[in-house]
Order: structure tokens, then C-alpha cells, then sequence
């Protein structure tokens, strides 16, 4: 079996998607004072809303490609919460983050060729 290019496209937006989630649970989770506020905080429902998507695009995904090439490339995933941890949160970009970024990147390229 190969994976279509429309396979790596559903797991790639799942990715970037479930990346957005990140951040809304992140800025969710420091306006969380009380079990009550779970359910009241929009942007940690949003962050939730977000996975959950995240997780239909990857299941449509996976449908027609090996889980082995396409499940690596939810890693991606870590790259996106970077850039955006970067720009809406102010996170600092340190060489061992940009280190990571690059053996996220190069694994999945190397998982992308053996699938030929």
C-alpha cells in the first residue's frame, strides 16, 4: 500500500489545526480557576473544539495511507505550536528548540522516502 498525497495533506491540516488547539488550551488553561470555569472558558472549549477536528481529519487521513508514514507527520504538529507559541505567547526560540525542529523535519522526510 502507498500513501496518497491526499492522505499527508489530511494529517498536515490536522496537524496545523490540532497545533491551534494547543495554544487556545494553553491560554485556556491560565484563566482556569475553578472546576466550573471548565465548562464557562471559551478558548479551552476552543482548544478542545480544535483536537477533536484535529483528530476527524487525521482519521480521514489515515483511511487510505500506512499509518507509518502518516502518523510521523503529526509530529509536525510541534513545529506549528513553536511558531505560534512564538508569535501569540511570546515563547523564547532557543537553539535546542531549533535543534528539535530539524530532527522533527528530518525524520519525517527519511519516513517520506522509505515509503517509495
Amino acid at each position: 500500500m502507498s500513501t496518497p498525497v491526499s492522505s499527508m495533506v489530511w494529517v498536515m491540516a490536522g496537524s496545523v489545526i490540532g497545533s491551534f488547539g494547543s495554544v487556545f488550551l494553553k491560554i485556556g488553561a491560565g484563566r482556569l480557576h475553578s472546576l466550573r470555569a471548565v465548562l464557562t472558558n471559551w478558548r479551552l472549549v476552543m482548544g478542545i473544539v480544535l483536537y477533536l477536528l484535529s483528530s476527524v481529519l487525521f482519521v480521514i487521513g489515515v483511511k487510505h495511507g500506512e499509518l507509518s508514514v502518516l502518523y510521523p507527520m503529526v509530529s509536525m504538529g510541534s513545529i506549528w505550536t513553536l511558531v505560534w507559541s512564538k508569535f501569540l505567547l511570546g515563547e523564547k526560540l532557543t537553539n535546542a528548540k531549533f535543534a528539535a525542529v530539524g530532527m522533527i523535519i528530518v525524520g519525517c522526510v527519511l519516513l517520506g522516502l522509505g515509503a517509495k
